[in-house]
């Protein structure tokens, strides 16, 4: 049961309590909550303090400090009490050898975020550390410190193992005091952790970042919706083999093929639309269970697919959750997969080109010269905006990952770095002089409209098709990509 000085002290929702926290004003009247909690060491009592808060421009938080009067038991965490990230995160930070002021890096880190170092394959499971606000050597150290902590008893029962661990430990420390080079990977399926980069705005050569989706395992182990999936009923499924009816299963893809030859074959237009037809019918909006970012109830996700000309097939996504109000829109690309990626170059002159339309697709990379931004494949996902609304999304979300270098404690030098880059945003955005615009899809699925019916009449527009690398498109996951059995079932001729 929760405890406090005053009657009046109510715990509330986590949510609630942050956004409350965030819009008063005045710091000193942020509730604090306490909890009577069990102390681990001595077996009695003692009292967690919950702090409900907002960072600025990161997201919301939950700091716990846990005290025991008795034992003197002290420890503290953070949790996080906002939504759930669309993608989870990996960022991979190298350390070289001898620059140990890349050890001074902030880190949070939250509950189910992993840490690997692939030198030592050292892996820090979820469960092993909780989530908490360091730097790379203060993870690090308190790696060494769990670790060192059973040692004495390993010993007595198993003097090998023990000594083993000593060695190890040894190498640990030689990280965590800057002796050695290696890979700091903090990957979270929640998307919900961080490491500073203190060039930001502009890209670290050291730290990179990739979004992804995450897995059914993963999604079900962060409270999402993860059905398994259902097989349509007397459709044959992966892989080929003879299934508990005795019918034949053929490869995943060749389904629909073979029911479109089949209703050619009959000659039964209802059921060639249905089958050839299944994905695109503009009119038609599906739906499929999922689960609120927000507050994780369940909810709709409404979806249909739609062309849109001299551009491509896209799948429009929108949920919304009756439960909090939570909601959500996002354009995927549909159809199939092109050749060759696109690169979309814009000359921004005037205040037309502000008001063009942007489609960003999750695939695409955006970078302007003029201010030294680049933002990786991944980052804020797929959109549908203008040239002036991407730009503010993208410095929004800036300020939002980086609010650490904004707060009271920061350095001089680093506030002035992000108030001289807000100085140059406002210029490009004022138009007081032309700057550049460039959308990189290795996808293509990304489109900047014209400002004239013909794009060859733009001169201000350019897209240029290019050959993706080997490893764009093993970071596409296009090079494990076998679609032989798919076309050989949509080639064969029905007997």
């Amino acid at each position: 049961m929760a405890s406090s000085g005053d009657e009046g002290r109510v715990m509330v929702d986590l949510r609630s309590a942050a956004e409350s926290a965030a819009a008063d004003e005045d710091a000193h009247a942020t509730p604090l909550h306490e909890i009577e909690s069990l102390c681990m060491r001595c077996g009695e009592n003692g009292i967690t303090r919950l702090l409900l808060t907002l960072i600025p421009h990161f997201r919301e938080v939950v700091l716990m400090a846990f005290e025991c009067p008795h034992c003197g038991e002290r420890n503290n965490e953070i949790q996080f009490a906002g939504q759930l990230q669309p993608k989870r995160c990996c960022y991979s930070l190298e350390v070289p050898l001898g620059q140990s002021e890349i050890l001074n890096r902030q880190v949070v880190k939250s509950d189910s975020a992993t840490i690997k170092i692939p030198e030592l394959d050292f892996e820090i499971p979820p469960e092993a550390q909780r989530g908490t606000l360091s730097t790379v050597e203060g993870i690090i150290m308190r790696a060494v410190d769990e670790l060192q902590a059973l040692q004495d008893e390993r010993k007595k029962v198993d003097p090998q193992k023990a000594e083993a661990i000593d060695q190890f430990l040894l190498k640990l420390r030689s990280l965590g005091s800057g002796e050695a080079a290696f890979t700091f990977i903090l990957d979270d399926p929640a998307g919900n952790s961080f490491i500073e980069n203190p060039h930001a705005p502009s890209s670290d050569p050291l730290l990179s970042v990739r979004f992804y989706e995450r897995t059914r395992e993963q999604q079900a182990a962060l409270g999402f919706l993860a059905e398994p999936p259902t097989e349509q009923p007397g459709e044959a499924v992966f892989p080929a083999s003879a299934n508990s009816d005795g019918l034949q299963s053929v490869p995943h893809g060749s389904v629909g093929a073979v029911a479109g030859r089949r209703a050619i074959a009959q000659g039964n237009p209802d059921e060639i639309a249905a089958a050839l037809c299944r994905y695109s019918a503009p009119e038609e909006v599906d739906t499929l269970p999922s689960t609120c970012g927000a507050c994780g109830t369940e909810c709709v996700t409404r979806f249909f697919a739609t062309k849109i000309p001299y551009f491509q097939e896209v799948i429009v996504m929108a949920t919304t959750c009756d439960m909090c109000g939570y909601r959500n829109s996002e354009l995927k690309p549909g159809g199939e997969i092109p050749a060759k990626g696109k690169k979309i170059t814009l000359l921004v002159q005037n205040a037309r080109d502000l008001t063009r339309d942007v489609i960003k697709s999750d695939s695409a990379s955006v970078k302007v010269p003029e201010l030294e931004l680049e933002l990786s494949c991944g980052t804020l996902g797929g959109m549908v905006t203008t040239v002036e609304g991407l730009i503010v999304k993208i410095c929004e979300a800036l300020e939002r990952i980086h609010g650490f270098q904004l707060g009271d404690s920061t350095l001089e030098w680093k506030k002035k770095k992000w108030e001289d880059f807000k100085e140059r945003l406002s210029k490009l955005l004022s138009l007081q002089e032309a700057w550049t615009l460039i959308i990189d899809d290795g996808l293509a699925a990304s489109f900047v409209a014209p400002a004239t019916d013909s794009l060859e009449d733009d001169s201000q527009l350019t897209m240029e098709e290019y050959q993706r690398s080997w490893e764009q498109n093993e970071e596409l996951g296009l090079n494990d990509m076998d679609t032989s059995s798919a076309d050989a079932a949509y080639n064969t001729t029905s007997t």
